[in-house]
């Protein structure tokens, strides 16, 4: 997810603004997420707390950490169904947040993915990458692709892991939500490119989708649910939150129709031109990226690749991990439902 709040309410405080606590002066603020200060400081209010890997016994799913890569501290959350026949497709699922907040550890993720990884009965390895605005981006994507080989790795290496005697690696999934979204994106794009090569360096392992949950895009001139459903009370991100987040990940320089941004602009790739996985995408009918998400399945569509949506009738962004309403839980039991459908076949 992009922007993870629990406040749909985000605001944008005016750059410069003094603040009592620090000495130097704020340059961006989300209100309650994140704030930036002149002299390089971030913070980050701990607004969702921060869990260990366990889980209780009725879920039905063991979960531990486990350390990728110490030079860059990146490590993943592992999930895996306690009852299972035969081994597992794997998801590798980045979290939202913007690119700036967020953590594999937060507690509306643990949920979320324990309860994922036993209905639809797979395994999933939650990367806690690298956040901007310290790492701006491209960091999180090379955190992903750094992911990947160290999965070819433990390949290689056959049954040596707790989690790697269950895990199925011709069947491995990249999958996120908002942020986490475009980062899958972004890394498939990346695997996919010249004609496939980078693939076969990762074997033996064999990407076969791409789950896309409200993915994170943007530009620079506005669709009509960015600019009309901003205030919506269901959604969880707002128009000023999206464009800070963007400000602090992309690279000095860059706007919103930064290829990493729109894939849809004119200095992208063409979609044509690129090896892309099948896709399934999850779009919130009451998300202000509702439009962009749409126009990228059609472009998706227009170049030949596979790609499925679902439109989630009534509920906002985030609403997966953020919303406990009785609403929000039925859709995501139906989400839920249609990522075990496409992993399946």
């Amino acid at each position: 997810m992009a922007a993870i709040t629990l406040d749909p309410g985000l605001s944008l405080k005016h750059i410069g603004e003094d603040d009592t606590q620090h000495p130097s002066a704020v340059i961006e603020e989300i209100e309650g997420l994140i704030r930036v200060y002149k002299d390089g400081d971030v913070e980050r209010p701990q607004i969702v707390p921060f869990v260990t890997s366990a889980l209780s016994l009725e879920l039905g799913v063991i979960s531990k950490d486990v350390v990728i890569d110490e030079f860059t501290n990146i490590w993943a959350r592992f999930y895996v169904p306690n009852v299972c026949h035969g081994k597992l497709p794997l998801l590798v699922y980045f979290h939202g947040g913007g690119f700036c907040v967020g953590s594999a550890a937060w507690s509306c993720y643990h949920e979320f993915l324990a309860r994922l990884s036993a209905k639809a009965n797979c395994l999933i390895m939650s990367v806690n990458y690298r956040l901007a605005p310290e790492n701006p981006l491209p960091a999180a994507y090379e955190d992903g692709l750094r992911a990947l080989i160290w999965l070819k790795q433990q390949a290689l290496l056959g049954d040596s892991e707790w989690w790697s005697r269950l895990c199925d690696f011709s069947k491995i999934f990249l999958a996120g939500d908002s942020a986490g979204a475009n980062i899958a994106h972004n890394v498939a794009t990346r695997v996919g490119s010249n004609h496939g090569i980078e693939a076969m360096a990762l074997k033996p392992l064999s990407l076969k989708g791409n789950i896309l949950i409200q993915p994170f895009f943007g530009g620079e001139v506005r669709t009509p649910s960015e600019n009309y459903m901003v205030q919506s009370p269901r959604s969880a991100l707002s128009l000023a939150a999206s464009d800070t987040y963007w400000r602090l990940a992309l690279p000095a320089g860059a706007n919103r129709d930064h290829s990493w941004c729109n894939p849809l602009s004119k200095g992208s790739s063409k979609l044509e031109d690129i090896r892309l996985l099948p896709a399934l995408v999850c779009i919130s009918e009451m998300d202000i990226l509702k439009d962009r998400n749409l126009e990228f399945c059609t472009a998706l569509n227009r170049a030949g690749k596979r790609v499925e949506y679902v439109m989630y009738k009534g509920v906002g962004h985030a609403f997966q991990v953020l919303s406990t309403t009785q609403l929000s839980q039925t859709r995501t039991l139906e989400m839920v439902a249609r990522i075990k459908a496409f992993i399946s076949r």
